[in-house]
């Protein structure tokens, strides 16, 4: 095992494509994964981050997987910081993020979080999106 492969985890359609790809790219390079699941800590309850059994799902699906890998879960900053130290600190060889499907107007910007992600970090990025739902082109 020689790289690293960084994935940014939310328990959403976005967070699961992101992380399905990036198992993926851990088998194929022989890679560990370096799941990172972070939240501000702004709020009493943070959807977005996972916890008791949603955690321990993530953790047997990875298991069962037959990744080698390490679950973050830092509080403080945002997400864009959290990753862009993920792969600086493991020096990883990929990072890889959910994006939002956007409606036409918003094709036009990026979200905020995705673009400072792309200018910080100094390795490979690979944005997933989720599959259109069922019945639209």
């Amino acid at each position: 095992m020689t790289g690293v492969v960084v994935v940014g985890v939310v328990p959403n359609p976005r967070g699961e494509a992101a992380l399905q790809h990036a198992v993926v790219e851990a088998r194929r390079r022989d890679a560990r994964l370096v799941v990172v699941n972070s939240s501000r800590g702004d709020a009493l309850v943070d959807e977005e981050y996972l916890q008791g059994d949603r955690l321990r799902q993530l953790q047997a699906d990875l298991t069962a997987a037959g990744v080698s890998f390490e679950v973050r879960q830092p509080i403080g900053r945002d997400v864009a910081e959290e990753l862009a130290a993920a792969v600086e600190e493991t020096g990883a060889e990929l990072l890889v993020i959910g994006l939002r499907r956007r409606s036409a107007v918003g094709k036009l910007l990026m979200g905020s979080a995705a673009q400072r992600i792309l200018l910080d970090v100094d390795c490979p990025v690979l944005a997933v999106k989720t599959p259109p739902p069922e019945g639209t082109g």
